[in-house]
């Protein structure tokens, strides 16, 4: 039989199968999309896989009385800004070091960018960036020599004595990423006459050379100024925009920790707190109004007859975990002299987490 006779007798028994969603020998829904003899193609919503997977982690080092990780498990969606948070001795550090490579588990599971970090750790380092809290540049060169030696021990370009020699496509790339970063009238400055945003700028630039899936920042605005702060972080988010790199995040700084798209809150070696900010601030510390009447008396009774839940502070306060503040608001008749609306910072749920330490 030629192979038309084969495609058509397929086709039509597809075409008698009845409704448009099918199930594949490898599970999950296929549409059809031509239903045609001539051409039959299925369709498959693409599934992201997380670039990072963190699977039950356990750390104890030797002679310790307990784990500095505790069978702690989350995931990073490419693309993402992921912000790791905790207090001192809450596993940060550890946890870091462990998807970097620099420090192998005593059990569990942490594949990065599709490699294991113990089996494949070569891989790992090929595919991630790192930012580490201190700088590491050579003072006695300058921007673009420190560049250079990063590429050439990355094997990415053979190394010439000077940035004309290297090949043009090196030469492109770094004047593309500094650009970006805005050194483009630096990078042939001594490090030592650079700022220290500056530095963090330039640190950037060379871990995104060898364009790593995944960058690791631990504490990358500490020390710097205001300003400096502001200026990487929109160039953090510039970067995020045109290479689709994700973001590993440690910091101290919570209002940096906000702009990320999944928080996980690290107490004791254990997750205490893991979402989105918004999910982390709802699940630790409740919304709420404050409202007050100079008739007080007619407030409160109205209140109770409304069924809601209120306690004297001595203003009303009115949690809002069922109702919202449009609702509360609008169903109150008694003239009100104060309104006020209580929403959550991250700085708060933070701070509920770190007080059980104390």
């Amino acid at each position: 039989m030629s192979r038309f006779g084969v495609s058509k007798i397929l086709c039509e028994e597809a075409m008698q199968q009845e409704g448009e969603a099918h199930t594949s020998h490898l599970g999950g829904p296929v549409k059809l999309v031509e239903r045609g003899c001539s051409s039959l193609l299925a369709e498959r919503a693409p599934i992201t896989e997380p670039v990072i997977t963190v699977d039950r982690l356990v750390k104890r080092y030797k002679r310790a009385e307990s784990n500095a990780v505790d069978n702690i498990s989350f995931s990073v969606a490419p693309g993402t800004l992921f912000a790791l948070l905790g207090p001192n001795g809450a596993g940060k550090t550890t946890t870091l070091s462990i998807l970097t490579t620099m420090l192998n588990p005593t059990s569990g599971s942490v594949m990065v960018a599709g490699y294991d970090v113990v089996k494949q750790a070569s891989a790992v380092r090929k595919h991630v960036g790192i930012i580490f809290q201190k700088p590491s540049l050579d003072l006695s060169l300058t921007g673009e020599e420190n560049v250079r030696f990063h590429a050439t021990l990355y094997g990415l370009y053979p190394f010439r004595p000077s940035y004309s020699l290297m090949p043009r496509a090196y030469r492109e790339q770094v004047q593309m990423l500094a650009k970006m970063l805005g050194l483009e009238g630096d990078l042939f400055r001594p490090i030592k006459k650079y700022s220290g945003g500056m530095k963090r700028k330039l640190e950037v630039l060379r871990s995104l050379l060898h364009r790593p899936k995944v960058l690791f920042l631990d504490e990358p605005t500490s020390g710097l100024d205001p300003s400096s702060r502001r200026s990487l972080w929109e160039y953090l988010r510039q970067l995020r925009s045109q290479s689709e790199t994700t973001i590993f995040l440690t910091t101290h700084y919570l209002e940096e920790a906000e702009q990320a798209d999944t928080i996980c809150i690290l107490n004791k070696g254990r997750v205490a707190s893991y979402g989105t900010p918004a999910q982390v601030k709802s699940d630790l510390i409740e919304t709420y109004l404050l409202i007050d009447a100079q008739n007080r008396t007619c407030l409160r009774t109205e209140l109770t007859q409304l069924g809601l839940a209120f306690e004297e502070t001595p203003l009303f306060k009115i949690p809002l975990s069922e109702s919202s503040a449009h609702q509360v608001l609008k169903a109150i008749e008694t003239p009100l002299t104060v309104v006020e609306m209580h929403m959550p910072t991250l700085e708060e749920a933070y701070l509920e987490i770190v007080s059980e330490t104390i």
